[in-house]
């Protein structure tokens, strides 16, 4: 979380050495220039319904890159979540107007 909470001064002085080291351990990882690399977690396969449903539909893949990754990501596991394709296919069909209106599966 990248966040130590604290309520009262003494807590800080409690965990003093501890801060110190979390610090030390924080600038050499800067210093030797690492970083973690997310991408991987957040590349989700599209269920083939919903990719031959926005080849066949221009406006309805407009409207769906212009959306949020966030609002990508949770029509994608909506439909993705159905085990039959008549599922995965009805769920399309209902999130195809919001997706248009340019709104998230849960927005109203």
């Amino acid at each position: 979380m990248r966040q130590i909470r604290f309520a009262q001064t003494q807590e800080i002085d409690a965990l003093e050495p501890v801060l110190r080291a979390y610090l030390h351990e924080a600038i050499d990882v800067e210093k030797a220039g690492l970083s973690v690399d997310f991408k991987e977690k957040h590349e989700l396969e599209y269920p083939e319904e919903f990719r031959l449903v926005l080849v066949g539909n221009a406006v309805l893949k407009a409207a769906f890159e212009a959306l949020t990754p966030g609002r990508q990501r949770g029509y994608i596991l909506h439909v993705s979540g159905a085990k039959q394709s008549s599922t995965r296919t009805s769920r399309i069909e209902k999130c195809i107007p919001s997706i248009l209106e340019g709104k998230g599966l849960n927005d109203r």
